[in-house]
C-alpha cells in the first residue's frame, strides 16, 4: 500500500480548493465522475480484515467480496480516500484466466462491466474502473487475502456504512435513526468531519485509506499536540520525485468529534510539501486527515445520503 504517497496526493486535490481562481481547477480536475453503481440489498456485520505493514496492525481495511458466478470470496479495500470503487488490472486478468466465461474483459479497457456481491448487497455497473495495479490471484493458497479493488465513496452515496470496530465489523444499510447525529461536509465524495482539539474547531478528513494514522496535521500543531520528550517513528516515502519523511509522536489529547470524545495517542506530520502545498493547505479549510486508527474503540455510523455521522 502506497500510503505516503497517497496522503501527499490527497492534500494536494484538497488544498487546491483554496485557490481564488483555483476552484474552478478543482472543480474540473477533481470532480468525482458519475455514480454509475446500481446498489440493492443491504449488507450485515460483514467481517473487517485488517492488513500489517511492519508496526503498523492497521494499513489496510479489507472487507469480503465475491464476484456474480465466482464461488470465491475475494476482498477489497475500504478506502474513503477514493471517490469510486475500482477494480485491480492484474487482479481481474488473472480471475479471467480461470474463469473467462464470467469476466468478459479486454486488457486494453479501462473499464468493466461486472456484478459484486457483499453478504445481501448488491453492487452492479457497466462502469466499474480499471486501476493499472494490484497482483495474480492466489487460487491455491486458502488463507492468502485476494486484494481485487477498492470500495470507494460512491457507495457511500448509496447506502449508510456502519463501521463497529470494536466487534472488526461493518454493514451498508437503510438507516432511519436520526437521533444524536452530528451534520458533516460531504463535498467531490470526500468526508469532512467537524472536530475540536483543545478549544480549537478543526475541519478533518476522514481517510480509511489512511487507515493506520490517527492525526495527520502540519508541523506546527504537531508540536503542540505530541507528548515532549518522546521517542520518534519516522518513515520514508518518495512523491512525484519528492523525499517525504513522515514523522509520528506519541500524543495524550483528547479530540470532540461529535458528541463523543476521543482519545489521540498518536499525532503525525509530513516533512518534504512544497511552501505552496503548505500554504494552500493552510487557506483550504483542511486542518488535518484522520483515518480508522481513531476509531478502533468505537463504532462509527456514516450518512453520506443526508450529511451526517455518529459514534458511539
Amino acid at each position: 500500500m502506497k500510503v505516503i504517497k497517497r496522503i501527499l496526493l490527497i492534500f494536494s486535490a484538497i488544498i487546491v480548493l483554496s485557490l481564488a481562481g483555483g476552484y474552478f481547477y478543482f472543480d474540473n480536475k477533481f470532480s468525482p465522475p458519475e455514480n454509475y453503481l446500481k446498489v440493492s440489498g443491504n449488507a450485515v456485520n460483514l467481517p473487517i480484515k485488517w492488513i500489517s505493514d511492519g508496526d503498523n496492525q492497521y494499513t489496510a481495511l479489507l472487507l469480503p467480496v465475491q464476484i456474480k458466478g465466482i464461488e470465491k470470496t475475494f476482498y477489497m479495500q475500504l478506502d474513503f480516500g477514493s471517490p469510486v470503487t475500482v477494480f485491480y488490472k492484474k487482479s481481474i486478468q488473472s480471475i479471467q484466466e480461470k474463469f473467462a466465461k464470467k469476466i468478459q474483459f479486454k486488457h486494453t479497457q479501462k473499464y468493466i462491466s461486472s456484478s459484486l456481491r457483499m453478504d445481501n448487497l448488491n453492487i452492479s455497473s457497466k462502469n466499474f474502473q480499471i486501476l493499472d495495479y494490484g497482483k495474480k490471484v492466489d487460487f491455491d493458497n486458502p488463507e492468502t487475502l485476494n486484494i481485487i479493488g477498492t470500495i470507494g465513496t460512491d457507495l457511500l452515496e448509496k447506502k449508510t456504512i456502519i463501521l463497529d470496530f470494536t466487534k472488526s465489523l461493518c454493514s451498508f444499510k437503510d438507516y432511519t435513526i436520526t437521533k444524536d447525529f452530528t451534520p458533516f461536509e460531504f463535498k467531490k465524495r470526500k468526508l469532512l468531519l467537524p472536530a475540536r482539539i483543545e478549544n480549537r474547531s478543526l475541519k478533518l478528513l476522514y481517510d480509511s485509506g489512511t487507515s493506520g494514522y490517527e492525526l495527520i496535521v502540519n508541523k506546527e500543531e504537531w508540536q503542540k499536540y505530541r507528548t515532549k520528550n518522546t521517542k520518534l517513528k519516522i518513515e520514508k516515502g518518495n512523491s512525484w520525485g519528492n523525499v517525504l519523511t513522515v514523522i509520528s509522536s506519541a500524543a495524550n489529547k483528547e479530540m470532540e468529534l461529535g458528541n463523543t470524545k476521543l482519545k489521540i495517542s498518536e499525532v503525525t506530520y509530513i516533512e518534504g510539501i512544497s511552501k505552496m502545498q503548505t500554504f494552500l493547505m493552510k487557506h483550504s479549510g483542511m486542518q488535518g486527515m484522520i483515518g480508522n486508527k481513531l476509531f478502533l474503540n468505537h463504532k462509527i455510523i456514516i450518512d453520506c445520503k443526508n450529511e451526517r455521522f455518529k459514534i458511539e
